[in-house]
């Protein structure tokens, strides 16, 4: 949502295809960065609200299930948002979105400083590393606040948290609505980056595997979510040595795309087995303490 939010307001898009938008805006809307990262997030996180309001009374794999079911069905629909009224342009996408740009910096354009010129894939990686910096600060912040709280406390024991008077139903579609609006500016920063947002680009494979990362990873542990992304980032880029030459044992018969896939499965499938609450699991807390003790 934030990515096609983000490339309607920036791209020549609506103004082409709307006469009346173009009437009002006729250099078009090429709205800035920092309207369009709040815009996003709302619009996102009230998705997310949406969404989150009939599965409420779902829990564990079901519920991953049902969230993962939804993204689909809004891929397929944006996929075809392009009759009768062409709005997301179909699985061609939209095109030309601007750029980040950014205290006079225009990070399409490679800035020179001291006579070397900063490439503006640079640029977005340090972008980038700063706003993942803010999102686990706010992310550390949640944690140890009343919401925070809430929210273990859900996870835990659903009754016993009703019990002591918490608002179960609007803590979790808060819950909902929190993480889709980190997705909200997310994508703002992915359609910019690209300059071209496409449904195909959202597809199930993409979305399996952020649950991959933080099941890999630990749940409820953010270093051990970092940790499995970084994992599942770097692993199928290592295997491409390793799937050529087994490639080659087979005498070619055996696609090298597809044999790097089964081994990440199966690296995925022992290290579940070896360590079934993730590589770095949060410390046990709650009633796995009081069981212990």
């Amino acid at each position: 949502m934030g990515a096609f939010g983000y490339a309607l307001l920036a791209s020549p898009h609506l103004t082409e295809n709307f006469p009346a938008i173009a009437a009002m805006f006729p250099q078009g809307l090429h709205i800035s960065v920092w309207w369009a990262i709040p815009l996003s997030l709302l619009l996102a996180a009230c998705t997310g609200v949406l969404l989150g309001i009939p599965v409420l009374k779902l829990r564990g794999d079901y519920l991953a299930i049902v969230t993962l079911g939804f993204g689909e069905i809004i891929r397929i629909f944006m996929n075809n948002l392009d009759q009768p009224v062409n709005i997301t342009n179909g699985p061609k996408g939209i095109a030309n979105v601007d750029p980040v740009h950014m205290f006079g910096v225009n990070f399409a354009k490679p800035p020179t400083l001291f006579g070397f010129e900063i490439p503006s894939v640079t640029l977005y990686f340090y972008l980038f590393i700063v706003l993942l910096l803010v999102t686990v600060l706010i992310c550390y912040r949640l944690q140890d606040s009343r919401i925070g709280r809430a929210w273990m406390a859900i996870r835990e024991d659903e009754i016993a948290a009703k019990a002591m008077g918490i608002n179960t139903r609007n803590m979790k579609l808060l819950a909902f609505g929190m993480g889709a609006s980190f997705g909200g500016v997310c994508g703002v920063m992915f359609g910019a980056f690209q300059s071209f947002v496409s449904p195909e680009s959202f597809s199930l494979m993409e979305s399996i595997m952020i649950v991959s990362m933080v099941v890999l990873g630990g749940l409820g542990h953010i270093p051990g979510v970092i940790v499995g992304a970084i994992l599942l980032a770097a692993l199928p880029e290592v295997l491409r040595y390793v799937a050529g030459p087994l490639q080659e044992m087979t005498g070619g018969r055996l696609d090298a795309a597809i044999l790097r896939q089964l081994l990440i499965a199966s690296a995925m499938i022992i290290v579940m087995l070896l360590r079934p609450r993730g590589l770095w699991p949060a410390p046990e807390h709650g009633k796995s303490v009081i069981r212990k003790s």
